[in-house]
């Protein structure tokens, strides 16, 4: 059997995003709205792209329009895989 190394132990690094908050209207759930900005590979234009993840606010605090960082977490609900670390705006 292999032993537990400190190494072993440590946690993995989890992913980390920013967006700004679309949806509070659920219990404990928040709804962000990741913009991402891609080359097209053909015409070479740049498209934006919208990503809408679904994360964890244990105490409600995110509202609209704020911007958040969350971090990936193990699944929380069917669609639930991130967390609110902190919020680094508020809405004006």
């Amino acid at each position: 059997m292999a032993e537990a190394t400190p190494e072993s132990t440590e946690r993995n690094l989890r992913k980390s995003r920013e967006g700004v908050v679309v949806s509070n209207k659920m219990n404990k759930t928040i709804v962000i709205a990741i913009v991402e900005r891609i080359r097209h590979q053909k015409y070479e234009k740049f498209v934006t792209r919208t990503k809408k993840l679904y994360a964890h606010d244990e105490a409600n605090e995110a509202k609209v329009g704020d911007r958040v960082r969350v971090m990936e977490t193990r699944p929380l609900s069917k669609l639930k895989r991130w967390r609110v670390v902190e919020i680094l705006e508020r809405a004006k």
